[in-house]
């Protein structure tokens, strides 16, 4: 069977014979999973429906999903196993079948559909779970000898499900193996090789390490598709599969080289077939080179193919060849549409990625290749970190390709040296972008026809026009590089007013832009303050055009309510209040403004009341252009700081509100929603200042308060309008019941401790008092431990409590005691381990905590026991 039939047998098996919905392959881009760069795992997309947050379309599901990993890339090649990208198949049940119908269709698949022998193949076990392995002895024709317990038999990555597991190998023979007696199952050699992993799916990892238990147990497989070409087509390893061999043979006929006739030709091969796959389909799913995230995961092994073909003798570019191969490859499979289609696409962006690396690859290559050759004269074995960040800041060779470099040459590199580097160029990145705002401006006159540029709110396309970074034009923007950037036709908004510019994306053939703000330069042009995420983009292409609807909005509506804030101030406070500054942003608006004292709580109310009837009203927010004279003479007011031209905008709400504006505005105001100030401070002599939110952020600010008072009536068992009198009485009562309970509470402390003593035991002249007690806490505990102690001349004091399901423990010496031998810290050191925690002390005082509740008496003990020991 081809990889492909492979696949496709078994998505039909499941789909067809079991009753599984057949899902395409998710995207290698993780969707609302900020825990995962890639996707790495065939269960890893489906992590909210085995958790419960989202309702699986059915509750059994088949698929085979497209992963990338990198953590072993440096062993690519040198392994028959490691690659970066590779195929999981999979069944899964979400609170549908478990263990038995999983072992048995992973049973019948590979014994009858794949027909692998069945005296061949194993399976390991988590050692605790009898089940898995009373299933396993029930398959037809499996030996029951077969059955292997791992401790390691446990699945997950990162957070989210995980559970036991139980995995299936199959014997290769003899002569693939390491030839040591104790070879066998989970041997790191290549005889026993894992083809399929059933996950038994029962917690829910947090993020900080808990177990939680889902709430429906679950079935996650993944059996490895290139793994199984290899055994079905009788491989040594997955590169001699039809799922990468062609593109080896494509590499081989470009290098001029023959497979199989030398180990180190070989791994090149290898990796530029495993790589060249990897970032066909990276692409494929929508991922461009770029120095960050994914990106450079991309960029990463795109360059280490490139480096590998040079150490064959490859000198031109020869990836897109290797493209061609890969699409060969899939171009009749299921799920790989996309790669046909978008095949020049990607032999484009490789290209271009290629092209750009040669020069550094090869001028690189001759620095580090003489640092290497002064180390191994003077018979150092470490390059330092400062020549390896020359290499990469100035040359752009990557530190992880110096550093693979030297560990093929026997050298190191100082890698604290190395990000001390970094750590000095990013600090001096900050500060100069600090300095310069960011995206300094260089001289355009002569450069820009500022009379063929257009402002347009519509426009959704563009031409670039010029681009600068660092305060200089240049003609192209690589990724991780920030820029200012001038369309032929823009319809961003530009900041001025106190408002801040329109945020979106340009998005060209070959490149992605993040534009953060709009700024205008002194003659009214427009440019885009940038950030380029991924791929390039150079002067003269073309860009959709992407704002930020929803931000662009926002900002909107809090622009409208700082006009009708200021005028409903003027009603309610009075006429000396006038704008001493404003910030309009999409999240919230702020006004600064004169008044010699703080607006009163009834005056804010008012304010507030005001403006949302206005809102209400819902008129038409009204945009005219006249002379300044005349808009004064209308009674216009001029914002803060702003200066204007002979025609001005003025910006109406009739009957309300009218002012001199060049920022965005709603049509209506009705599209505000709802106005509500959150603080009102001052912030300089005679100098107010009011924030407030409108729109989502208002309702989201009601919300919040609602579910508060509610959440907190709801606690007192009253009414909302009675909580303040419920929460005094409350308070009173509860201050009355804590003296009371502390009175009780040393009481008992001291009965519980005269108990202890009269139940004192002798050992070797040491009086020893032991028990589990009942308090509230460690200081209560340490408090009886005390009172025990005083009440012992020559004495220990060995104390437990379960608090809240976890264990407290106490030991306390007295000074006769320690003479003689007693040391608290060893006891309560041999006691923690008893309940599965840690702790210690002094040789008189000692504490420690654990988590099994129900071997406290096991613990006290063992405490005993310790304590024999030491008065021996």
């Amino acid at each position: 069977m081809t990889g492909n039939e492979l696949r496709e047998a078994y998505l039909k098996f499941f789909a067809e014979k079991k009753g599984h919905l057949r899902m395409e392959s998710f995207s290698l881009i993780p969707e609302n999973d900020p825990t995962l760069l890639l996707i790495g795992a065939g269960m890893a997309p489906l992590k909210p429906f085995f958790t419960g947050k989202m309702k699986p379309p059915r509750t059994r599901v088949t698929t085979s999903q497209r992963c990338v990993r990198t953590g072993d890339i440096e062993n690519v090649g040198r392994t028959a196993r490691h690659q970066t990208y590779f195929e999981m198949l999979g069944n899964f049940s979400f609170g549908d079948y478990f263990k038995k119908e999983a072992i048995s269709w992973a049973w019948e698949f590979l014994t009858e559909v794949v027909e692998l022998p069945k005296d061949k193949l194993y399976a390991t076990i988590y050692p605790k779970d009898d089940e898995a392995a009373a299933i396993w002895r029930e398959q037809p024709g499996f030996d029951p000898t077969h059955i292997v317990p791992l401790e390691d038999n446990f699945w997950e990555i990162g957070p989210g499900p995980c559970g036991p597991d139980s995995e299936i190998y199959i014997d290769l023979g003899e002569e693939r193996g390491c030839g040591e007696p104790t070879c066998g199952v989970g041997c790191d050699c290549d005889r026993y090789l894992e083809i399929w992993n059933l996950v038994f799916t029962q917690f829910d990892r947090t993020e900080d390490g808990k177990y939680n238990p889902l709430a429906h147990k679950n079935i996650d497989t993944g059996c490895g598709l290139e793994r199984i070409a290899s055994v079905v087509q009788g491989k040594p390893s997955n590169f001699e599969t039809d799922l990468l061999f062609p593109i080896i043979e494509y590499a081989a006929a470009k290098a001029g080289v023959e497979y199989g006739k030398d180990a180190e030709t070989d791994v090149s091969l290898k990796v530029i077939a495993d790589h060249a796959r990897s970032m066909s389909i990276m692409i494929m799913d929508g991922i461009l080179p770029s120095n960050e995230g994914r990106g450079y995961v991309l960029r990463r092994i795109l360059r280490r193919a490139v480096r590998h073909g040079r150490l064959l003798g490859i000198k031109d570019t020869f990836l897109t060849g290797a493209v061609d191969a890969v699409v060969k490859i899939y171009q009749d499979a299921s799920d790989f549409g996309a790669l046909v289609a978008k095949q020049d696409y990607i032999k484009k962006v490789i290209l271009l990625e290629e092209e750009r690396f040669q020069a550094t690859l090869t001028q690189g290559m001759e620095l580090l290749n003489e640092h290497m050759e002064a180390l191994k004269k003077e018979g150092g074995k470490v390059l330092g970190g400062a020549d390896a960040f020359k290499l990469y800041d100035t040359f752009g060779f990557p530190w992880e390709l110096t550093e693979e470099i030297l560990h093929e040459n026997g050298l190191e590199l100082d890698e604290k040296g190395f990000e001390a580097e970094m750590q000095a160029q990013r600090e001096r990145a900050r500060s100069a972008r600090k300095a310069n705002q960011r995206v300094a401006v260089p001289d355009l006159r002569d450069r820009v026809d500022v009379t063929k540029l257009r402002q347009d709110e519509s426009a959704v396309e563009a031409k670039v026009v010029c681009i600068w970074k660092d305060g200089v034009l240049v003609d192209e923007l690589k990724d991780g590089e920030e820029a200012g950037i001038i369309l032929d036709v823009t319809p961003f908004y530009a900041e001025g007013g106190g408002q801040v510019g329109d945020a979106g994306l340009l998005i060209s053939e070959l490149g992605r832009v993040q534009v953060s703000n709009a700024k205008k330069l002194p003659d009214g042009t427009v440019y885009h303050v940038s950030y380029m995420e991924e791929g390039m983009l150079k002067v003269g292409d073309s860009v959709k055009i992407e704002i930020d609807s929803v931000r662009k909005l926002a900002s909107a509506r809090n622009h409208t309510a700082t006009h009708l804030m200021q005028a409903a101030l003027k009603k309610v406070v009075g006429n000396q209040v006038n704008q001493a500054g404003s910030l309009v942003t999409p999240e919230r608006l702020r006004f600064d403004f004169s008044n010699f004292e703080p607006v009163t709580e009834q005056q804010l109310a008012d304010v507030e009341e005001l403006v949302n009837e206005v809102i209400l009203k819902g008129q038409d927010v009204e945009i005219s252009h006249m002379k300044q004279d005349e808009a004064r003479e209308k009674g216009a007011m001029a914002l803060f700081s702003e200066k204007y031209g002979d025609i001005v905008r003025v910006v109406t709400v009739p009957g309300f509100s009218m002012e001199l504006c060049g920022g965005s505005h709603v049509k209506n105001v009705g599209q505000i929603g709802m106005f509500k100030i959150v603080s009102e401070t001052g912030v300089a002599a005679g100098v107010r200042r009011i924030e407030a939110v409108t729109g989502a952020a208002a309702l989201a600010y009601a919300k919040k308060n609602e579910t508060i008072v509610r959440e907190a009536s709801e606690l007192l068992k009253c009414h909302a309008d009675d909580m303040t009198a419920r929460i005094t009485t409350l308070v009173d009562e509860n201050k009355q019941m804590s003296q009371k309970l502390d009175e009780v509470r040393k009481a008992q402390e001291k009965e519980d401790a005269q108990k202890l003593l009269s139940d004192a035991v002798e050992i070797a002249g040491v009086n020893l008092v032991k028990g589990t007690v009942n308090v509230g806490g460690m200081d209560e505990l340490r408090e009886m431990a005390d009172l025990a102690c005083d009440k012992l001349e020559n004495g220990v004091a060995v104390l437990g409590a379960a608090i809240d399901g976890k264990v407290n423990l106490v030991v306390k010496a007295s000074k006769e005691a320690v003479k003689k031998g007693v040391h608290a810290g060893k006891i309560i050191k041999e006691m923690a381990a008893v309940v599965g925690g840690g702790g210690g002390g002094r040789p008189d005082m000692a504490q420690a905590g654990g988590k099994f509740a129900e071997k406290l008496p096991e613990a006290i003990e063992k405490a005993e026991a310790v304590i024999k020991e030491q008065l021996k």
